[in-house]
């Protein structure tokens, strides 16, 4: 109630938060025990083949602006708190570049709740470079636990389109995940629709 409150009292704020949110993305071949069952009068004794070996999977960072969604961008290895440090101390203020300065000068950055984005570090850099001008756990304006992503839908048309093709490399998928970004983006309908500015793949990330 307090975060509705809060929009409502300032709805204008509406179009300069960076609702950012991140999501892994893997294509392991490995099947889900619990869903495969063999029935027979006599010990068949089935065995399923699991291919472990097989398995990469890619963290991917993206963000809405208004109309726009900016990235994706891939976090390398697993979201920890010191790798998402590094994205926002290095990576970004490079992101940020192709905003308007009139609009990153009014900027409130949004996050949800995870391990990684409440550590102390992480913490610092915020109250750092966005002064009471974040949305998020331990932050200003605190973000509601167990509430949904405002744009949740993002993850589940990339993951979508994504899953439409089988592949069997990492760089295979990473391919697939902005292609999937870049339809959304080009889309009339969909988020990347408004002409006031947009944005294209983050650069150095294929």
């Amino acid at each position: 109630m307090d975060l509705c409150n809060w929009i409502k009292a300032h709805p204008e704020l509406l179009s300069v938060i960076l609702f950012s949110n991140e999501a892994s993305f893997t294509w392991d071949g490995v099947n889900n025990l619990r869903n495969v069952h063999t029935w027979a009068h006599d010990n068949p004794h089935e065995t399923s083949v699991t291919n472990f070996q097989r398995r990469f999977t890619v963290n991917v960072w993206c963000d809405v602006l208004g109309n726009n969604l900016i990235g994706p961008y891939v976090i390398n290895n697993n979201l920890t708190g010191k790798a998402y440090e590094f994205f926002l101390r290095n990576e970004l203020p490079c992101v940020l570049e192709d905003i308007p300065l009139m609009i990153r000068r009014q900027i409130y950055f949004q996050h949800d709740g995870a391990p990684p984005h409440y550590i102390l570090h992480v913490r610092d850099y915020f109250n750092e470079s966005f002064p009471n001008c974040w949305l998020g756990r331990g932050g200003p304006i605190p973000w509601p636990s167990r509430s949904p992503d405002l744009y949740y839908y993002i993850w589940g048309q990339i993951k979508a389109l994504v899953n439409e093709t089988k592949v069997d490399s990492q760089a295979a998928l990473r391919y697939l995940i902005f292609a999937a970004a870049e339809d959304i983006r080009n889309h009339p309908n969909n988020i990347g629709s408004d002409d006031e500015f947009s944005f294209g793949y983050f650069p150095g990330v294929l």
